[in-house]
């Protein structure tokens, strides 16, 4: 047993209508890697916000102690001067600026007269960037580095404060396999140089990987505290579901692969911000009742390909053609596409997908209010309902319907961003990353009702970085690289080794 850093003990704390965290409790050693695992709503973030300060000393009931001293945060200063920083799962940092001014921003190096020492600024920067392992130009926007570099800048960032307590909230989400390996083995680098890393991820294989201790919250309530001996993921998710899931990739009762729904011929993008070629020529089809799976490397163009086809001329230049149902089809604009009966759930339910400070009825029904207009009045009474239903059937965890988005985790508003798709009943539903920084109950959830709806006809287009999500779940998977489709095979003749070939050939 090392020394212990931090302990948060009894930690209680209430919002409006529902109680977040009760009574956890748990520890920290120095220069540890310590995983905190649960479903989403379990209150995994709400715990390390009291933790940095972001609710400060009073919002909650319990103690935090370091080194055994009780800390009463005002603000996030007061932790980060007590030897803690959070990186959060959306990045802090601004993309005009420099990589050596953001390292520094807000804890700028000062002369005697109090103007700033830029050339002992980026002198710093440099060791900072050599200690995580990252070999780029202080003087480089960060706007003009790749998600991964900029996650490494976080860290730096963090690290310039002197840290020995580094809490990150799902480091790896949006990062592809080799930046979340290149980030795990920089965790177990700084853990050596006696920094405890505190980290929230739903990817159990990095938990397993690297964790020296988990501990597992439900509900809001500490459930397990296990020890590197006790560590598995069968472990981990009996704990946070409250139950074995024997088969996380639930299989559909009934496969009934109908007519082509969707099918594009020589698509063409072009890009008309960084004028350039994004997409060659794809060439797809997606039959109605089939899940058509769509992989890559990040940044092949996939994302690229779907907001294009849904609609968006102000971005993106487009050739080739696209037929639904057999019609050619030219969307000029999302609406467009929602009224042919194509639905979009965007991979950042966040910045594009939903309506944060809008209530949860408000976004279910937002695509679709010409179902609820009366007179050319929405019916209020109307939207209660459908959305009402919605929530009951995709078992969405709010306390109301009036609850804005905001309030709720974040597999409970990725399946408020799917009810608003739904509710436009859309005969292709295209999901981009649709289980992104969700936990496996919630994942479990999303696949069943992903297999409801091709099983009552509809075509779904999945694009997913995850390939075993992509394998789990897919009745036809096609790779994209090059800009064009590299390859495509069958579910069932389908393996990640294959898969990663192809994808990695062009």
């Amino acid at each position: 047993m090392g020394k212990t850093i931090l302990e948060m003990a009894h930690i209680t704390k209430t919002f409006p209508g529902v109680k977040a965290l009760d009574d956890v409790t748990f520890k920290a050693e120095e220069a540890e890697i310590l995983f905190i695992c649960g479903e989403n709503g379990a209150g995994k973030s709400t715990l390390m916000k009291v933790l940095s300060g972001v609710y400060p000393f009073g919002t909650y009931k319990g103690e935090i102690r370091i080194d055994g001293a009780v800390q009463e945060y005002k603000t996030i200063k007061d932790s980060e001067r007590a030897g803690l920083a959070i990186i959060y799962q959306e990045l802090a940092l601004i993309p005009e600026l420099s990589v050596y001014e953001n390292i520094y921003l807000g804890h700028e190096i000062r002369n005697k007269n109090g103007t700033i020492n830029w050339n002992e600024t980026i002198i710093q920067a440099k060791k900072q960037l050599e200690r995580v392992g990252l070999d780029v130009d202080p003087s480089t926007k960060i706007k003009d580095l790749g998600t991964g570099k900029q996650q490494l800048v976080e860290i730096a960032k963090a690290l310039s404060k002197n840290v020995r307590i580094l809490i990150l909230d799902e480091p790896t989400s949006s990062l592809n396999e080799n930046d979340s390996e290149n980030l795990l083995n920089l965790i177990v680098e700084l853990k050596k140089q006696g920094v405890t890393s505190i980290m929230i991820s739903h990817k159990l294989k990095e938990v397993t990987a690297i964790a020296d201790r988990v501990t597992v919250l439900r509900d809001g309530k500490t459930v397990a505290q296990l020890e590197k001996d006790e560590i598995n993921e069968e472990q981990i998710i009996k704990y946070m579901v409250g139950r074995e899931l024997t088969n996380i990739y639930p299989k559909r009762e009934h496969i009934n692969i109908g007519d082509v729904a969707l099918e594009v011929k020589d698509w063409k993008v072009y890009d008309y911000t960084v004028s350039r070629q994004l997409l060659k020529g794809i060439n797809l089809t997606v039959r109605k009742g089939e899940i058509l799976g769509l992989a890559g490397l990040m940044g092949c163009g996939r994302t690229e390909f779907a907001l294009s086809l849904f609609g968006n001329p102000r971005k993106y230049k487009v050739e080739g053609a696209a037929f639904h149902n057999g019609k050619q089809v030219n969307y000029k604009h999302p609406a467009d596409a929602i009224a042919d009966g194509i639905g979009y759930v965007s991979e950042d339910r966040k910045g594009n997908g939903l309506l944060l400070q809008q209530d949860v009825k408000q976004n279910i029904t937002i695509a679709s209010l010409r179902q609820l207009v009366k007179n050319g009045v929405v019916d209020k009474n109307k939207e209660i309902v459908i959305s009402s239903q919605y929530v009951k059937d995709l078992r969405v965890k709010t306390p109301s319907i009036d609850t804005k988005v905001n309030n709720l985790s974040g597999g409970n508003q990725q399946k408020v961003a799917l009810a608003k798709w739904m509710m436009t009943r859309p005969e292709v539903l295209i999901l981009d990353e649709p289980t992104r920084g969700i936990d496996v109950g919630a994942k479990y959830e999303i696949y069943s009702l992903m297999n409801q709806l091709v099983e009552q006809g509809m075509a779904i287009i999945m694009i997913s970085s995850e390939l075993p999500e992509v394998l789990g779940m897919s009745d036809r998977i096609c790779v994209v690289s090059g800009g064009v489709i590299a390859g495509e095979m069958s579910g069932a003749e389908a393996t990640q080794e294959k898969i990663m070939r192809i994808a990695t050939e062009n």
